[in-house]
């Protein structure tokens, strides 16, 4: 698999404030992979190193095999890749028009038929000035600034952020519509839906750390809920397994996310006397949820285990 971004142990700290810690990760070239995490999780932070507008504390980083703690390099990853930041900052002065003839200019391989297509398709405003148009609209713009330029790699910080149902799925008809055009296509994002509709890779960031790194296919193949019922009590350790990622007990019953290993924990349920063992498909939500919950969990046990 070729990957068009990799990075090794990237860490970032803001003195005390570790925002990314050892994040080995890879986005294969054409895809379109999703950065998933909860708000302050370091997902834009991430964004940033790899676009030289932030530089790591330590680690490694390559963006179409250039480095992005070097500062011509990051500069040459930037000519290649288009890049929407939360905040989607524009020039407020200008009319609509006025910035598309403005960014037109810089880009020589800018596409005029998708910038005309987005332009009606969006319904924006050619004469209006940007600081009139909603948040909304906003948005719209700067993702039809960034994609017209025909570049090989498209980086979006919440895409969708202010848009109401029929413009995130215009949107998200658009991201799929680059890709199939051979662009590829990072996007950070807390909405799992959005997520499962369009991603074919996801990469799970909580607090800094790397908690899922895989094709979207292979997460569908592999987890599993499993639901356990016991004639009585049953510790969940006994569950611990590898594979098990999360694992909730009440009473009798039990309910396990297993990433793999399915068989043998059902194995080890026949063992303790499971009287009833069902295994389910299990959402990306379920996933996210369950995997997030199961490092808080292990975080407080080291906290209390060290007296904190």
């Amino acid at each position: 698999m070729q990957y068009i971004i990799e990075t090794a142990d990237l860490r970032k700290r803001y003195g005390s404030f570790e925002a990314v810690r050892d994040l080995t990760l890879g986005v294969p070239q054409h895809s379109i992979c999703a950065f998933l995490g909860q708000n302050g999780a370091g997902k834009s932070t991430t964004l940033r190193m790899l676009l030289g507008m932030v530089h790591p504390t330590s680690g490694s980083g390559r963006v179409f095999g250039l480095r992005i703690d070097d500062e011509r390099d990051s500069v040459r990853i930037r000519k290649r890749a288009a890049f929407v930041a939360e905040d989607k900052r524009l020039y407020d002065y200008m009319t609509v028009a006025q910035i598309l003839d403005f960014t037109r200019s810089f880009f020589p391989t800018w596409r005029r038929d998708l910038e005309k297509d987005l332009v009606r398709r969006f319904e924006l405003p050619v004469n209006r000035r940007i600081r009139k148009l909603s948040k909304g609209m906003r948005t719209k713009l700067a993702l039809l600034l960034a994609v017209a330029r025909g570049n090989e790699l498209l980086i979006l910080d919440e895409p969708t952020e202010g848009l109401d149902p029929v413009a995130i799925e215009e949107v998200l008809a658009l991201i799929v519509s680059l890709a199939a055009d051979g662009t590829t296509v990072l996007f950070s994002s807390h909405q799992i839906a959005e997520v499962e509709q369009i991603a074919d890779h996801v990469l799970m960031i909580d607090r800094g750390e790397l908690l899922l790194d895989s094709s979207l296919d292979r997460v569908r193949e592999t987890y599993r809920h499993i639901h356990l019922v016991f004639p009585g009590y049953v510790n969940k350790d006994a569950l611990t397994l590898i594979g098990v990622e999360n694992v909730r007990s009440e009473g009798r019953t039990m309910s396990l996310i297993a990433s793999s290993n399915v068989q043998a924990i059902t194995e080890r349920a026949r063992l303790l006397h499971a009287i009833s063992i069902e295994v389910e498909p299990v959402s990306m939500k379920e996933i996210f949820l369950a995997t997030v919950k199961a490092r808080s969990s292990k975080d407080n046990e080291m906290s209390e285990a060290v007296g904190v």
